[in-house]
């Protein structure tokens, strides 16, 4: 099968043999193909487009688009000293009149904000707090002037570690992963909750773990049909940014399941594994394909666990999102990336919670 523009074609022999690896951080962005099935997703004329650039890493987490405004809101890395860090803010509105991508600074209340979610008729952002003001969930107004109001700080008092990311079911609950970095990278104190997923009731206020045993759990998120969710292991990577190949950089898979009028999960076990740094946001399309950003770009499975092709991008991708049809954002520190691929190829988050585009 013909390749489409700006693709690259994975050999057996790159996939499996050391010696004939192309592995390398110095290359041009592009979509590398390890399955023709990846074609589907990408369509006949895929492109990758650098639509922002700034001096600082301002584009590293969250990434939630808010089709009502054609906005994208991200978080940037830790900026500041040890003594006073601190995360902005930004939110990056694609034009109409001529479909370029401008971006302005938010001043808010979140604390150290990592990932977020459409809530309502705003984002839900993860705080992760500071030595002095915890972290938890905070929803922020899309509007000016950015009015926050935290909805959970605390799993029965005790403080969580640094929340890092955050998805929805659509009976309204709200799940989201409590790892150690801030302790990890000095802004937070002694952990006092293991690394732990989570299930919120805001209505309620019902807390309750519904997974641990990870080394680091990161992104999350639902099928299409929200039977299975997905929750990424970064324990590979440490908090200072070095490296233990011998932890987890693994995506895995649970059953969600009811018992008792409520949601647990069950029947643990690894879907995949990033060979390329580690799987940081998760993401999955309408037809149950698992996207997640890692160390040299978005690398894209079946629903089965095979590995179809990845977005390639040097530096990698911490978290990104899905757009407009047919479209996605990349999140990679100083850079913004559009990419587009099959024109009809649509993120489940949004049509889940039933977001027109």
């Amino acid at each position: 099968m013909e390749l489409p523009p700006n693709c690259k074609r994975i050999s057996r022999e790159e996939r499996t043999i050391a010696s004939s690896s192309t592995r390398s951080n110095a290359f041009q962005p592009h979509f590398a193909v390890y399955d023709d099935e990846f074609l589907d997703i990408i369509g006949p004329e895929p492109q990758i487009v650098l639509a922002i650039e700034k001096d600082f890493p301002f584009s590293h987490e969250a990434g939630v688009f808010d089709p009502t405004q054609n906005a994208v809101y991200m978080t940037s890395s830790q900026l500041g000293s040890k003594e006073s860090p601190n995360i902005k803010i930004t939110k990056a509105v694609k034009q109409e009149h001529d479909g370029l991508w401008r971006s302005e600074e938010i001043a808010t209340d979140v604390v150290m904000g990592n990932g977020g979610i459409n809530y309502r008729s705003g984002i839900l952002f993860c705080s992760q707090g500071t030595m002095t003001e915890p972290g938890g969930l905070v929803y922020m107004e899309s509007k000016p002037p950015y009015a926050t109001k935290t909805l959970i700080d605390s799993y029965y008092g005790r403080l969580f570690n640094s929340l890092n990311d955050v998805v929805l079911h659509t009976d309204g609950s709200i799940w989201f992963t409590d790892p150690i970095y801030g302790h990890m990278q000095g802004f937070r104190g002694k952990p006092q909750l293991p690394c732990q997923v989570y299930r919120f009731d805001a209505e309620t206020g019902d807390i309750r773990v519904v997974a641990d045993g990870f080394g680091r759990p990161n992104g999350l998120c639902f099928s299409p049909d929200e039977t299975t969710m997905y929750v990424t292991d970064t324990h590979m990577v440490r908090g200072d940014g070095t490296c233990d190949e011998m932890n987890p950089a693994t995506i895995y898979a649970f059953d969600v399941t009811e018992r008792h009028g409520t949601q647990f999960l069950a029947n643990r076990r690894v879907f995949a594994m990033a060979d390329n740094g580690i799987p940081d946001g998760i993401k999955v399309d309408l037809q149950g394909n698992v996207y997640s950003g890692c160390g040299d770009g978005v690398h894209v499975w079946s629903p089965a666990g095979k590995l179809l092709g990845k977005i390639m991008v040097p530096g990698g991708v911490a978290n990104f999102c899905f757009t407009t049809k047919g479209a996605m954002v990349l999140l990679n520190e100083t850079k913004f990336w559009e990419v587009k691929i099959g024109g009809e190829r649509e993120g489940a988050l949004l049509a889940n919670m039933g977001i027109k585009i």
